[in-house]
């Protein structure tokens, strides 16, 4: 549109915009309602201008009605939101986000009201969903804020531990746990899970019942992030181990496992990644030798997420797994280190051979690979820290490492 050219008439937009728009008296009686309004409940202009407002609402909810009026009036807000359910002209029910705003006139002076609709019926329709199988879940689930506080538990929860509902929510949920050494666990899992380190943790925790007996639960709590890709809140599943008993040998290693190894792709993750790395750093000390860390990010991997969608992205991440325990030994700890970083921890007889591993790691990522039925190109930043300081401590290896492989990174992108 040029500079000089006119814009729109009101009239125009009101016709075409999209989201519904009524226009409301200082009665609370309609004004005047837009062409989405009137597809979306069914009706022409002229016959639900006509209608009270109440009359297309539910009857068993408020009402934008004369009382809402009346606080706008009076100041108490300049706007409010409400979920109402409105009625459609075939009988059918959708739930809508109502905002409400007072406009004034050029004197200031309150002139009319405009609520703005928005279809929240399927949003709503998940959540019932979600409310139906959180409830009828056989095993105990719960949804917590990251600080560790149940904001919503099942009735299974309720009946694991003893207490009601309106007793669980709001509390921490290491209030229960009866054991110094399971509480330390369960908050390390929290702080893990809140600052984005771990994705998923799961434990077995000894839990305090109402009547006093102890008991075990094994606690699985997994992140739900939001459009940042930021932790948002927690769930938390909770199922009893039964009759006081810890878990089978079996079951145990299995579970043991699980908190070791990264779910996805099998290696070892962070957790196990600085044990490994303390535990060769020990090692340094008796048998020499140079410490070799490698940091591995992957180039272009979110445009592959972005075209082919994640399960694409996770296969190629195995395949990368793949690759990485193909260009080391047997005796070398390889680690997701999270999202697309991995973490190669080897001790080597001398410097040159940290930086030919480096290079076999370079060469083994610069390839393609067929994932899903499509052929990805591979290419990875490789960053490098060594010593044969065993006092080096482990944390400034892997800091140096990813220092060393923002500058690769760097010069890929130059």
């Amino acid at each position: 549109m040029g500079d000089d050219a006119s814009p729109l008439p009101f009239d125009a937009i009101w016709r075409q915009v999209v989201g519904p728009i009524a226009v409301l008296d200082l009665q609370a009686r309609h004004v005047d309602v837009n062409p989405a309004m009137c597809r979306m409940l069914g009706y022409d202009r002229d016959e639900l201008i006509k209608r009270d407002p109440v009359d297309v609402i539910h009857p068993d909810d408020e009402p934008v009605g004369r009382q809402n009026v009346d606080r706008l009036l009076a100041g108490e807000f300049d706007s409010f939101p409400v979920e109402v359910r409105l009625l459609h002209s075939d009988g059918s029910v959708l739930w809508v986000l109502v905002q409400t705003s007072l406009i004034r006139d050029d004197e200031g002076a309150p002139a009319l009201v405009v609520c703005q609709f928005h279809d929240i019926t399927r949003y709503r329709e998940l959540l019932l969903l979600w409310r139906q199988t959180v409830s009828n879940a056989p095993i105990g689930m719960a949804l917590l804020d990251l600080d560790g506080r149940w904001t919503e538990v099942n009735e299974k929860l309720c009946e694991l531990v003893g207490y009601d509902r309106e007793e669980l929510v709001g509390s921490p949920c290491t209030g229960l746990v009866d054991d110094a050494e399971d509480q330390s666990q369960h908050r390390s899992a929290l702080t893990a899970l809140r600052e984005g380190r771990e994705t998923s943790a799961t434990l077995e925790v000894r839990f305090r019942h109402r009547d006093g007996d102890q008991f075990w639960l094994l606690t699985r709590l997994s992140v739900v992030p939001g459009a940042d890709d930021q932790p948002v809140y927690l769930v938390g599943q909770y199922e009893s181990l039964g009759g006081g008993a810890r878990l089978s040998e079996e079951r145990l290693d299995r579970l043991t496992r699980m908190a070791l190894h990264d779910p996805l792709t099998g290696l070892a993750n962070r957790a196990l990644l600085i044990d490994r790395l303390e535990h060769e750093l020990a090692e340094l000390g008796e048998r020499g030798g140079v410490l070799a860390v490698l940091m591995i990010d992957l180039d272009r991997f979110k445009p592959v997420n972005d075209r082919y969608g994640h399960p694409v992205g996770d296969q190629l991440l195995i395949a990368v797994a793949q690759e990485l325990i193909s260009a080391v030994r047997g005796t070398d700890t390889v680690a997701r280190f999270g999202g697309d970083e991995f973490v190669v921890v080897a001790r080597v007889p001398d410097f040159a051979e940290a930086d030919a591993l480096r290079d076999r790691v370079v060469q083994r990522l610069v390839s393609d690979a067929v994932v899903c039925g499509r052929s990805l190109s591979m290419c990875a930043s490789v960053g490098l820290s060594t010593t044969q300081n065993p006092k080096t401590p482990g944390h400034f290896l892997i800091g140096r490492a990813d220092q060393d492989m923002y500058r690769v990174k760097h010069r890929h992108r130059g």
